[in-house]
């Protein structure tokens, strides 16, 4: 297959991508105007989770953005964004209860999460270097640079790869603490499904969009070994 062919492939999945961040966006939007039954803000189902796993020494903090949510697993903290952090939601607290499922990835030192952690400072290296690379040995015609490029590249791919087991268990582990422990009743398990599904998705597409990017670099060097 020819390099440039590759772009009818990766055109449609950087739409799949777009679409997969305004899906993400009106899915949030549409649940977070849903109260849970039990009025649980975000901020009191994450510190549940997390004290009832042990991990009561992980402080949440709310942070400005919207979506911002995350795990900083240096600092050890379950930062919120604002919306999720004060609201009681069934958007805000599916959120909260996830990024909480990387706290306790983190305490059980899940395999996938570990290996991410430790790919991501060689990640940060060879992605930053793998476009310079790969533009250098186009322009002074060394095949081996654009080799080198595509080793480098595929080093992101394969982080964004390991990062889907650690995003779909970490909802995994929200949603059934959330049912488990009474957060949520069962009729709007529905609603945490549709909210968790959409964010998984966005992992899938820029996964889906790295891989066929590395196809289509190791086509190009391919072709310029001939």
């Amino acid at each position: 297959m020819n390099a440039n062919w590759m772009y009818v492939l990766i055109i449609p999945a950087f739409l799949l991508s777009l679409w997969a961040q305004f899906r993400v966006k009106g899915t949030f939007n549409k649940w977070a105007e849903v109260r849970t039954s039990t009025g649980l803000t975000g901020y009191e189902a994450a510190r549940r989770m997390l004290d009832r796993n042990g991990l009561h020494d992980v402080p949440i903090e709310p942070v400005q953005g919207t979506l911002s949510d995350h795990y900083d697993p240096v600092h050890r903290v379950v930062r919120l964004s604002e919306p999720v952090y004060y609201e009681s939601s069934i958007a805000a607290v599916s959120v909260a209860c996830h990024e909480v499922g990387h706290a306790i990835q983190h305490q059980q030192h899940y395999p996938a999460l570990v290996l991410r952690h430790r790919m991501f400072p060689l990640v940060r290296f060879a992605s930053g270097l793998a476009p310079f690379l790969f533009i250098a040995g186009i322009i002074f015609s060394a095949t081996n640079l654009i080799g080198l490029g595509v080793i480098f590249f595929s080093a992101a791919v394969a982080f964004q790869l390991v990062t889907l087991p650690v995003e779909f268990n970490a909802s995994n582990r929200a949603r059934q603490v959330m049912v488990a422990e009474g957060f949520i009743a069962r009729d709007e398990e529905r609603g945490v499904g549709k909210v968790l599904n959409a964010a998984a998705l966005t992992y899938v597409a820029a996964a889906l969009m790295s891989l066929l990017e590395l196809i289509r670099l190791v086509l190009i060097y391919t072709s310029s070994r001939d």
